[in-house]
């Protein structure tokens, strides 16, 4: 590890005693057999995490979480049994009746992570597609979305035709630069965006943030502009460049303090009332916990 990264994960991190809202999380079968569930609840703990969105892959693992801890807990129905789920999904005629039983069962507070990626993806009007919109509108949930593409114009199409429907959008469209991202927003009311994986050791060809771990100019000014639309997330998977191998343990609940201090140093940066609602606030108003 290069030494400017180092010295990042090894700074004390500002903002310590803040609860804070992970709203980007998994409970994967290539973690369980290195993390319990104790051992992710533990680590929430341990990190001063007040609500965390899991998600399970296969979905039940995430209400394991739940079942242990339902004021902290927040599980999202998966349609991913297994690894390689991520590119049959959208394609799959069933998907749509698992997540209607799923979402009927009331166990469940949102539908994702979708993975959408270039070359994998469907048709923002596809049928499968169109389904869990609809549903999650039905429900009042919102869907997280994964998108990879070269444009925002994917991720604003399908937020138009589902004006009813909340997205979250996961790593702020990944690859995509602040201007695209602040064009969604303002195409789509419905949309809302999380910070997961912008950080040195996933995205670093796309930073959001200097060597120093303050977010760059142009981050700082989209989240003073939409700043009821953020939230932070962890996304503990790692090593990432063995995504789902079904030979090796994932172990993202390990280096989970890792992921979690680069938002809480960036954070610890910002105005007092705008850290707030990104660090906690905007989960609590997107999940209906406003208090």
């Amino acid at each position: 590890m290069p030494a400017l990264l180092l010295a990042l994960s090894l700074t004390v991190p500002a903002m310590a005693g803040t609860p804070l809202a992970d709203v980007h999380t998994h409970y994967k079968w290539s973690q369980a057999d290195v993390t319990s569930p104790e051992g992710v609840l533990a680590t929430l703990e341990r990190n001063e995490i007040a609500l965390a969105v899991v998600i399970g892959t296969p979905p039940g693992r995430a209400l394991e979480l739940a079942a242990r801890a339902p004021d902290r807990i927040l599980p999202f129905w998966s349609p991913y049994r297994s690894g390689g789920d991520w590119s049959r999904w959208a394609f799959d005629p069933d998907t749509v009746a698992r997540a209607r039983r799923a979402l009927a069962s009331g166990a469940w507070r949102g539908i994702g992570e979708l993975h959408l990626l270039s070359g994998f993806a469907p048709r923002p009007d596809a049928p499968v597609l169109d389904g869990l919109a609809r549903l999650a509108a039905e429900y009042r949930v919102p869907i997280m979305l994964h998108t990879d593409f070269a444009s925002e114009s994917w991720l604003v199409a399908l937020c138009r035709r589902h004006a009813q429907t909340r997205f979250l959008w996961a790593h702020a469209g990944g690859i995509l630069p602040p201007a695209a991202v602040d064009r969604a927003l303002a195409a789509c009311p419905n949309l809302w965006v999380d910070l997961s994986a912008r950080d040195p050791w996933r995205h670093v060809r796309h930073p959001i943030a200097d060597d120093r771990g303050r977010l760059l100019p142009q981050w700082r000014a989209l989240l003073e502009r939409w700043p009821q639309r953020f939230m932070v997330g962890s996304d503990p998977v790692w090593p990432v460049d063995q995504l789902d191998a079904w030979d090796r343990d994932d172990t993202g609940w390990q280096a989970y303090a890792r992921f979690i201090d680069f938002h809480r140093r960036w954070l610890a940066d910002l105005p007092a009332a705008l850290a707030r609602r990104i660090t906690i606030g905007n989960a609590r108003a997107l999940f209906g916990m406003v208090r």
